[in-house]
């Protein structure tokens, strides 16, 4: 459910009129190389566009204004080729309201030793001219993302892909809208959260409404469509009846089907990307949406459950920021549920209730209906898989009353030692970075939630730097984590950000 945009980033290369036209003249072709070559390397994600050479604020100010205007442009990419007097940039500096990337770079690679003199030093100083930018941006406080190195090394390109793809994040999450059917779980505290700084800090629009809204779009779907999207479930997915009789395990999964249908037409009639469920609160539902879920999260939509909108919509934002990666993992929420604590086989079970997304799972994912003591409600069908092995990322967004807080944590999945046949949920198992015992204490110190946004596909690096553009506090739990030293980085995070 990702709408294709035709989405694009400036490339703007800063410059003066002290050498003459001769010197302004290589510096566009320079750019004009530059550019090229990094569209051409098959790793950027989105296309780069070479603007003219900056000299002035006039046209420094209009370049990024027509960038904040157009709907297209998604950040720009700065570079100062020469030395440009960065007084010329703080109109356009403050003005300026997209993603923004420094890039460090210089046109050639090595001094060219035996040919060098004061021409070619005058024209190829971005030693220089990176360091005058740099300072006016942060004496003016301006978040922005600086990559250094030659622009030809294919870690800088990778470093320009990930950003633009946290760009992308920063871009869509304002358009994010979370459809929540009952309000959080009573007495829960880590599901809260303030709203309106919500949608301040992330754009997020929060909406509610009474379950039995969508009950009645759920009510009116037709027999055929629910028997046509079974059908497809049972084609797709092995199917596990486990001693039922066929045809009530099949009425079981038709709710599913007709759950899902509903689901979707409700949602996309009112325009939102992300939901948020209650067991405690179906009003006239037949099942706990499980299944129906599933399947949404894998065509794009965020999830949480028991009222946990934060967790949806950072799902929804990671699926976006994904979306990008023609060869992602995949993305889900997820909840911490139970420990293996044998030495040398520490990892927490992963699962929910039903509520995982198919797009982590590796192997076969079958259909099982199985009840569910929660929700007072009839047997409800889900998908039943196990999670691929590979590195990831789990994160956790808190409120702390003052600010938001994103708890980013390094994990590492893997199989169970032995299968579960009894326990009928997709799950995953992993350990967290650097490992168990220091990993659950770092999270437990930072208040982090039993919910969390999971996915194989972005680096830690990429979710500190969408927290960074969010102005928001980011913690990270890696295999550099040392307990003393996170506890007095969260000591020293309340004072700044208490004051800001």
């Amino acid at each position: 459910m990702f709408e294709k945009k035709e989405y694009k980033f400036w490339f703007c290369t800063g410059s003066q009129d002290l050498y003459g036209d001769e010197c302004l003249a290589n510096v566009a072709k320079h750019s004009q190389k530059i550019t090229e070559e990094l569209n051409n390397s098959g790793i950027l994600p989105f296309e780069l566009v070479c603007k003219p050479v900056l000299i002035d604020q006039a046209s420094i100010r209009k370049t990024l204004n027509e960038a904040n205007n157009d709907p297209e442009v998604v950040g720009v990419v700065t570079w100062m080729h020469t030395f440009s007097p960065a007084k010329m940039w703080i109109m356009g500096l403050q003005e300026y309201r997209k993603p923004l990337c420094h890039l460090h770079t210089q046109f050639n690679e090595e001094i060219p030793y035996d040919t060098i003199d004061m021409d070619f030093m005058n024209e190829n100083q971005s030693a220089h001219g990176d360091r005058e930018y740099g300072h006016i941006v942060t004496r003016m406080g301006i978040e922005r993302k600086v990559i250094v190195g030659h622009w030809s090394d294919k870690q800088v390109i990778k470093e320009l892909a990930d950003w633009m793809t946290v760009a992308l994040g920063v871009m869509e999450s304002s358009h994010i809208r979370v459809a929540r059917f009952g309000d959080n779980m009573n007495n829960v505290a880590v599901t809260e959260g303030d709203k309106v700084e919500a949608q301040i800090k992330f754009g997020w629009e929060i909406d509610h409404y009474n379950v039995n809204d969508l009950v009645k779009v759920v009510d009116a779907v037709e027999g055929s469509d629910v028997k046509a999207l079974t059908d497809e479930y049972y084609t797709k997915y092995k199917i596990l009846t486990e001693g039922r009789k066929e045809e009530e395990f099949r009425r079981h999964v038709e709710e599913q089907a007709r759950i899902e249908i509903g689901l979707l037409k409700f949602l996309s009639e009112r325009n939102y990307d992300a939901i948020v469920t209650h067991f405690g609160m179906l009003g006239g539902l037949k099942q706990l949406p499980g299944l129906a879920i599933q399947r949404l999260m894998e065509k794009g939509y965020g999830f949480g459950a028991e009222g946990d909108w934060k967790t949806a919509a950072l799902v929804r934002l990671m699926k976006i920021m994904t979306s990008v990666n023609k060869e992602a993992k995949g993305t889900s929420f997820m909840e911490d549920y139970t420990y293996n604590l044998v030495k040398g086989e520490e990892g927490i079970l992963q699962a929910h209730m039903l509520e995982v997304c198919p797009s982590i799972a590796q192997g076969d994912i079958s259909i099982k209906v199985n009840p569910l003591s929660m929700g007072n409600r009839e047997d409800p069908a889900r998908l039943v898989f196990t999670a691929k092995e590979g590195k990831g990322v789990a994160c956790s967004l808190v409120d702390l009353g003052n600010r938001f807080r994103l708890i980013i944590n390094a994990v590492d999945v893997k199989q169970t030692k032995k299968p579960m046949p009894k326990l009928p949920v997709a799950t995953a198992f992993w350990t967290p970075e650097p490992d168990l015992k220091i990993g659950a204490k770092a999270w437990i110190l930072a208040g982090g939630a039993h919910h969390t946004s999971f996915t194989y596909d972005l680096s830690v690096d990429q979710m500190v730097d969408l927290a960074d553009a969010f102005g928001i506090e980011s913690l990270v739990i890696d295999k550099n984590t040392d307990i003393r030293k996170f506890k007095n980085e969260m000591r020293f995070n309340s004072i700044y950000y208490d004051r800001h």
